[in-house]
């Protein structure tokens, strides 16, 4: 080939950088690490540009999206102020960096604070001394103080309010929503079950929701708020667009369910869910509202030893039915602590609704059940009340939580 003839051909396109030289395929990349809390720490170790690139806010923001619906179960709460790590080294979060934010409030008002639950990285409390909700993030110790709306104020209305819920909508990371749920009774004959939603985005509370209650539960609550117990009991779980409380009906000795409230996040309803006539009528600590396997609106049911996992199933026509699915026994499940039977029956304490754990309390400590795999683990000797399970997504990439030293401090709790 001729010197005329080479000058007459187009240049060459540039040479493709390498997969890993490109800024952003390497973001993609980095954005699929497991959410485990070291994840990020290790990537931020490998050079400047990875560090670069994982403590970036905007990467934070994206990697906590990406695995909204499989957080690791960090630990959990069994008092606003004790927290416990849940996953081994180099995973495990130390208390400190959770339990920090509780230094903010002033004096000893933290004390009067009352779980009512997590979701999405935030915890939701109750303050009765302050007759407000408190909603914040253990990571950033980010504080959102809430009135309660007057129709749940417990000193002038006649609402017997049971719990709330935080969360998310799909898709945001920054703004937050709250919902509270109660019943209200107008007389012996007709009580009914509302709820308003708070928007952080919009600063306030929307319109009262509302739907009646079954003629079976007109005497009934979802808890007789601010009664510790009854609180604990009615924490939400969140299942598909929906949240779900447990609707027990206090008015006899023993107390027995009588269904399940549904709040639909999307079209911003209340309506009640009838349950499995074959367990309705047990105590309300062996009871729970969980996520099926497959997806949908499940029960798991305990009675003594024994527990079990329902599902609720649509056939062709719509119609829905609630099927069994499995039967544990638990006592052979939990067969390495061989003193397990001769104590009272495991209690339920507690539920990840993501990770679809419980934590049953026995007479010998606190054990997780992974409802899916089996899998359990003695988490704690301490038999205290209600946990709170925490799940959340740490992405502080190579910062410490709640900002400060360098993310290896995780690795070097291994």
């Amino acid at each position: 080939m001729s010197c005329e003839e080479m000058s007459r051909r187009p240049p060459l396109p540039p040479a493709a950088a390498p997969p890993l030289e490109d800024d952003n395929l390497l973001s993609e990349i980095l954005l699929r690490l497991p959410p485990d809390p070291s994840s990020l720490p290790r990537a931020s170790l490998v050079s400047k540009r990875w560090l670069g690139i994982v403590s970036d806010p905007g990467f934070s923001r994206r990697f906590r999206l990406h695995h909204r619906h499989n957080p690791p179960l960090l630990g959990f709460f069994y008092h606003v102020s004790d927290f416990e790590p849940a996953m081994d080294p180099p995973n495990r979060v130390p208390d400190p960096h959770l339990s920090s934010c509780l230094e903010t409030l002033d004096d000893d008002r933290f004390w009067y604070l009352m779980p009512l639950g997590s979701r999405h990285g935030l915890l939701l409390t109750f303050c009765e001394l302050w007759n407000k909700l408190l909603v914040w993030d253990p990571f950033s110790i980010d504080q959102h103080h809430l009135a309660v709306p007057p129709e749940f104020d417990l000193e002038k209305a006649l609402v017997s309010w049971a719990s709330g819920a935080v969360y998310r909508a799909a898709g945001d990371s920054q703004h937050f929503q709250v919902v509270l749920v109660g019943t209200e009774t107008a007389d012996q004959q007709h009580t009914r079950a509302i709820a308003r939603v708070y928007s952080s985005e919009t600063g306030g509370w929307g319109d009262i929701v509302s739907t009646p209650l079954p003629s079976k539960a007109s005497s009934s609550t979802m808890g007789e708020f601010p009664t510790m117990i009854t609180m604990f009991v009615t924490i939400s779980v969140l299942v598909g667009h929906s949240l779900y409380w447990l609707l027990i009906d206090r008015s006899a000795e023993i107390n027995t369910l009588d269904g399940i409230l549904e709040f639909d996040l999307e079209r911003q309803i209340l309506a009640v869910v009838p349950v499995p006539v074959d367990i309705a009528n047990n105590s309300l600590a062996q009871f729970q509202v969980m996520r099926a396997e497959g997806g949908g609106l499940g029960i798991l049911s305990l009675s003594k030893f024994s527990a079990q996992l329902w599902k609720m199933e649509t056939d062709s026509d719509g119609v829905a039915s609630w099927m069994l699915q499995r039967t544990i026994n638990l006592v052979k499940l939990l067969s390495t602590d061989s003193d397990i039977e001769r104590g009272p029956p495991p209690m339920i304490l507690g539920f990840a609704e993501y990770n679809n754990v419980v934590f049953l309390r026995t007479h010998i400590g606190v054990f997780t059940i992974q409802l899916e795999s089996m899998q359990f683990k003695k988490v704690s000797k301490t038999l205290m009340g209600r946990y709170f399970p925490f799940e959340s997504v740490h992405a502080a990439g190579g910062k410490r939580i709640g900002g400060g030293h360098d993310g290896a401090e995780l690795l070097h709790n291994s």
